[in-house]
């Protein structure tokens, strides 16, 4: 399982720009510390993982001040999402990692249960399988783990939506790439979510 990179999509914590559908019912700041602690476990996580070097693509760029002291650890690699929508800023990172040879897997900071287990199981199926998804229960994906690379899983695809992970699974069929599905998780986008992982909304 060596070898597996793990590229954490991330924005910075800054209140009013970050978890802004919680706002209502945490306001902009608590919002944003939620978004901070996340974010924190998310990288515990992947980095216990152990199954390849652990790596932020952030938006803005990692040097930016507004990150603060948070990613300040020799155990990660740093590197900016750039100009573009989602799919542009995803595709371009998937590129790049999987250019270099070794499988990636993509992820988000806001789903507490994409833990360091789960992360071992997609590197572990990512031995057998060009591509695996864990699904979002909203729809979208919580992680996305590629040994391969094609333009069509990022491009066209109606972004935070219900269609999400469907819309990919059908393009990685179309390739005729070997797939695996993962059990869907919950991500922390709504105070729905909120309430049903135990936190305080």
């Amino acid at each position: 399982m060596s070898g597996v990179r793990i590229i954490i999509f991330a924005k910075a914590p800054v209140p009013g720009s970050v978890k802004t559908r919680l706002v209502p019912a945490l306001g902009q700041q608590a919002a944003a510390e939620l978004a901070r602690s996340m974010l924190k476990e998310t990288i515990l996580e992947a980095t216990a993982a152990g199954v390849g070097p652990t790596e932020i693509c952030g938006d803005p760029e990692p040097a930016d001040p507004s990150w603060g002291s948070l990613l300040e650890t020799d155990a990660l690699e740093l590197s900016a999402q750039g100009e573009g929508g989602l799919g542009e800023r995803l595709a371009r990172a998937a590129q790049r990692a999987l250019g270099d040879g070794s499988p990636a897997v993509l992820i988000g900071s806001d789903c507490p249960s994409l833990n360091r287990h789960r992360l071992r199981d997609i590197a572990a199926q990512l031995e057998d399988h060009d591509a695996v998804i864990q699904p979002a229960m909203d729809g979208g994906y919580v992680a996305l783990g590629l040994r391969k690379f094609h333009p069509s899983l990022f491009h066209g695809i109606a972004w935070s939506t219900e269609a999400v992970a469907n819309d990919t699974v059908r393009r990685i069929i179309q390739l005729g790439w070997t797939y695996f599905i993962a059990e869907p998780l919950r991500d922390i986008d709504t105070p729905e979510d909120l309430k049903a992982e135990g936190l305080t909304a």
